[in-house]
């Protein structure tokens, strides 16, 4: 079988777009925008990606050249769709811990016009000590700093070398936080006065969310695919046929550079984009992360086995109409109506969303997606909402694991059998600590390690022990698990 250079054509455009993220979202969102805005717009501009952490996809797409296909689908109408489309435009990734003098080159492009990024929730963060001639810098905002001010340097602060910034982190006003630490490490780093002025002059952080479900590789019909494809393709990337992307800008909408009305792309250019993100964020991803480890500890592995199973999807009914929607601010009727679309969406039989996909930085994304929602509902109502509790108890319990062997991640076990959780060294190395521990009991053990995770003010914004009656509630939660099992826990909800 042929592989995808092999069959797939590929025109030489100028990078415009250099994009902090290399995985399976980025390249069916932004990268699938950009392809599609090739073909219908005068946009006539290539992606290249730079990968934010040191292993990652990188060796594998420039093997394929930046050339992959996309598989979006659903149904529409009542009918089951399927798109594939080859997507052609992707220059490239660097690798900037391999060679950074490649990745600080970019700055030098002067056709480049636009940042993009998605280094998941944890990514858009201080690291302290980074410094400027670090090669590369550890967090993605020194990195971001970096390359803005060697192009200051090398276009000598000329205003129409400003770059577009949008960050799909999903963290609230990401373009405002990611240009907040930007330039804290200017300061520390004391760097010129007028790069500062060019960065708020010549420059735009804008704020973004973005929504497609993107399962991504589908590693157990891949073969099957790639036959009916006629070619090899490494790369693959399934997702779910809906699109939205909300741009809130500060100085004014950038159609003109990112022309997406041209291509009839559903993306919404906005001066206030909060109540798109509320909406989302706690009602989509919220619903997301508040199920997938309560039911991947039960023994399911995907959403669809989720919205099929008769414990998971009244827990997450439950936890999304009795919970969720009550600790909102807003049109009552038009949440449930959006909640009731996800669920569709989520019941999307063509698209495989692998629950430890989503598990990915669990904590940080309990505290942006969650945690609104339970302290809302406290604040509302006067008294803890048990979904949401059980949820954070779910999340500690899913935590329970040993360091791999390169430390990159803790396995924990299910069923007899290992899984990998991933998320910040910090995370894993507090985890690691918990559960290396002798405990007297279980009793002990559930409340010595929901005490110690709830304290963490660094992970959760606040001292959640100091929310009243959570600790205990989740070492409740916690000991249930461990004690009576995780199947009975949920259904005494």
């Amino acid at each position: 079988m042929k592989n995808i250079i092999e069959v797939a054509k590929k025109e030489k455009r100028p990078v415009k777009v250099l994009q902090y993220g290399e995985g399976n979202f980025l390249r069916a969102f932004v990268d699938w925008i950009i392809d599609q805005l090739n073909e219908k717009s005068d946009f006539n501009g290539d992606v290249m990606l730079v990968q934010p952490l040191k292993n990652g996809l990188c060796d594998m797409i420039n093997d394929q050249k930046g050339l992959y296909t996309t598989i979006l689908r659903g149904v529409q109408n009542g009918k089951p769709v399927e798109e594939f489309r080859q997507i052609t435009s992707v220059s490239g990734c660097i690798n900037p811990y391999d060679d950074y003098d490649q990745y600080i080159k970019q700055a030098d492009n002067p056709d480049l016009k636009l940042i993009i990024s998605n280094t998941t929730e944890a990514g858009i963060a201080y690291h302290e000590g980074d410094k400027l001639d670090d090669k590369p810098q550890v967090s993605y905002p020194a990195k971001v700093c970096a390359l803005l001010y060697k192009r200051f340097k090398t276009f000598n602060g000329a205003k129409d070398k400003g770059i577009i910034v949008i960050p799909c982190e999903l963290i609230d006003k990401n373009g405002d936080v990611l240009k907040e630490i930007v330039e804290r490490y200017a300061k520390e780093w004391e760097l010129e006065k007028e790069f500062i002025s060019w960065l708020n002059e010549s420059c735009d952080f804008c704020n973004s969310l973005v929504d497609r479900i993107v399962p991504g590789y589908p590693r157990a019909e891949a073969d099957a695919i790639c036959e009916k494809l006629g070619y090899k393709d490494n790369l693959l990337d399934t997702a779910e046929i809906f699109l939205l992307w909300v741009i809130e800008c500060h100085k004014k909408t950038h159609e003109d550079v990112l022309p997406t009305d041209k291509a009839g792309l559903n993306v919404i250019w906005t001066d206030d984009m909060s109540f798109y993100r509320t909406r989302k964020v706690r009602i989509l991803n919220g619903s997301h992360t508040m199920m997938v480890l309560a039911a991947y500890l039960s023994g399911l592995n995907t959403v669809e086995e989720c919205m099929k199973s008769p414990l998971i999807r009244p827990m997450l009914e439950k936890g999304l109409f009795d919970e969720i929607i009550p600790s909102m601010d807003g049109n009552k009727d038009e949440l449930i109506q959006y909640a009731k679309d996800v669920l569709e969406r989520f019941s999307n039989p063509y698209i495989v969303h692998l629950l430890l996909s989503i598990s990915l930085n669990s904590v940080s994304k309990f505290k942006t997606r969650d945690l609104p929602s339970l302290l809302g509902y406290y604040e509302k109502n006067g008294e803890l909402p048990s979904v949401l509790t059980f949820s954070l108890a779910s999340l500690i319990a899913f935590y329970e694991g040993k360091f791999s062997k390169d430390k990159s991640a803790l396995i924990g076990m299910r069923d007899g059998k290992e899984y990998e959780i991933k998320d910040n060294p910090e995370i894993l190395e507090k985890f690691n600590e918990l559960y290396s521990k002798e405990y007297k009991c279980n009793h002990c053990k559930s409340n010595e390690i929901a005490k110690s995770v709830l304290s963490d003010a660094s992970w959760w914004g606040i001292d959640l022990t100091e929310v009243p009656g959570l600790e205990e509630k989740v070492a409740s939660y916690l000991f249930k698990i461990w004690d009576q099992g995780i199947e009975k826990t949920i259904k005494e909800l």
